[in-house]
């Protein structure tokens, strides 16, 4: 069985850092992902889907330091359906995100660059790897061409 989902778009607001109460590290935020359509007229038009985005562990503490709205990510992952009883006591249900890797999309001259993220919290740029996120040394936005 198969249950992924890839989506290119941008955050809607900042991401939302918290701890769960054991000390793991939860983001989340929502990602507007858009496709244009023409209409019966000829006319362009664009549609936007939005979509809840939960990130855990070092991916979320990634996600908390170098997201902002408006940042243009791809995220890939999977559905996750969370059920909860609203203030009326009416069951309803939610459909969350779970990622499990990120990349920034934005150009180098809006965000300073561009990495891929997954739930271990490494980055790899090409074929090449970069150290760890959690690292000192580790820095996000270098150069494909400047790794060693």
């Amino acid at each position: 069985m198969l249950n992924k989902v890839m989506l290119i778009g941008n955050l809607g607001k900042d991401p939302e850092f918290n701890l769960t109460p054991n000390g793991t590290p939860v983001a989340k935020f929502s990602l507007a992902v858009s496709r244009y359509t023409k209409s019966s007229t000829g006319e362009r038009k664009e549609e936007t889907e939005w979509f809840n985005i939960v990130v855990w562990n070092k991916l979320a503490e990634t996600c908390e330091k170098y997201l902002h709205k408006g940042s243009k990510i791809y995220i890939e992952g999977r559905i996750q359906q969370r059920k909860y009883t609203d203030k009326e006591g009416i069951q309803r249900s939610i459909m969350d995100i779970i990622a499990n890797e990120m990349e920034m999309l934005d150009t180098k001259a809006s965000s300073g660059g561009s990495g891929n993220y997954s739930q271990s919290g490494s980055a790899s740029y090409g074929n090449k790897s970069a150290p760890s996120a959690s690292g000192d040394d580790f820095d996000p936005f270098l150069d494909e061409n400047d790794l060693p």
